[in-house]
């Protein structure tokens, strides 16, 4: 079985539990790729180490790896999404961070975890990426995100106002501080926080949600993942903020955007007792008013 393992850095107490996964995978022979980052910061055994495969950008992952194990947050996870692009290389995220969504494993189920990748025993989630057309060139080779796309104003700038269209036809004009449109998995990110309505992963749609509007009839719509969606923004200020996911660019007023749903997907593994329903009512404390 091949493994990689990204994690953007741990605090140096955490030392111990990933010197305890990789000992987990090598007791069953694991062929492991390591985000070099993570070689350079930890001081791990010498006979680890000289097992271990260092890679530092997508390009060095192969597709015939089985799983990429993300260790830290959510964050951590959209980083991830990044690594694997288009390889359909499931991503695991154990949670060593805050709320965890996408990183839903504790890291005190990491033998559990082993377990099940070896014994092929967790299930795949196919997720739905947004993918971001524009005239210039932004993001790379990664103009894609696995939770929202978002235009927002910079700083103290005045709102803007967000002209938006679905398939061409007009929508709505946003008068706000910014706009989100958000995947099903996006959903209990920033569009939770902006009170916009969280839905099923495999929902197929996507949530346009304003930020701060300044009309209080504007509320969040959830359509279908088959509209493009575009957008035409008018501001005082020069510039505002163009984002995917935590990746941000600047943009003048001239560009043109427009998002629609990415022609591949994330597969997101999870042990078969960590569904969304359960997670949900972990994350949120759901059912657990004295009152039930």
């Amino acid at each position: 079985m091949k493994v990689a393992i990204y994690s953007r850095g741990l605090d140096f107490e955490q030392e111990n539990p990933i010197q305890l996964l990789l000992e987990e995978l090598m007791r069953y022979d694991t062929t492991i790729f390591i985000f070099s980052t993570l070689l350079e910061q930890y001081h791990f055994d010498p006979h680890i180490c000289q097992k271990l495969i260092p890679f530092s950008v997508s390009e060095q992952l192969t597709e015939d790896i089985d799983i990429l194990i993300s260790l830290g947050g959510d964050g951590t996870m959209l980083d991830a999404v990044t690594l694997v692009n288009n390889k359909n290389i499931p991503l695991l995220g154990i949670n060593f961070g805050r709320l965890g969504f996408l990183a839903s494993i504790s890291r005190d189920e990491l033998s559990i975890a082993v377990d099940a990748l070896i014994n092929r025993t967790f299930h795949i989630e196919k997720r739905t990426l947004i993918h971001l057309d524009s005239n210039e060139q932004l993001f790379g080779d990664t103009p894609f995100a696995l939770n929202e796309f978002a235009i927002h104003k910079r700083d103290i700038s005045p709102m803007v106002k967000i002209h938006t269209y679905l398939n061409g036809e007009f929508l709505n004009t946003y008068w706000a501080d910014g706009l989100i449109v958000s995947t099903p998995t996006g959903s209990t990110g920033y569009n939770m926080s902006c009170n916009g309505p969280i839905v099923f992963p495999e929902s197929n749609s996507f949530v346009i949600t304003p930020v701060a509007p300044h009309n209080l009839n504007v509320r969040s719509i959830v359509v279908p993942d088959s509209n493009v969606i575009s957008f035409e923004v008018e501001s005082r200020a020069d510039q505002f903020i163009c984002a995917l996911d935590a990746r941000r660019e600047i943009v003048t007023k001239s560009i043109q955007l427009a998002v629609r749903k990415e022609k591949f997907y994330v597969n997101l593994a999870r042990l078969n007792e960590n569904n969304f329903l359960s997670t949900l009512r972990t994350k949120l404390t759901w059912g657990l008013d004295k009152r039930n």
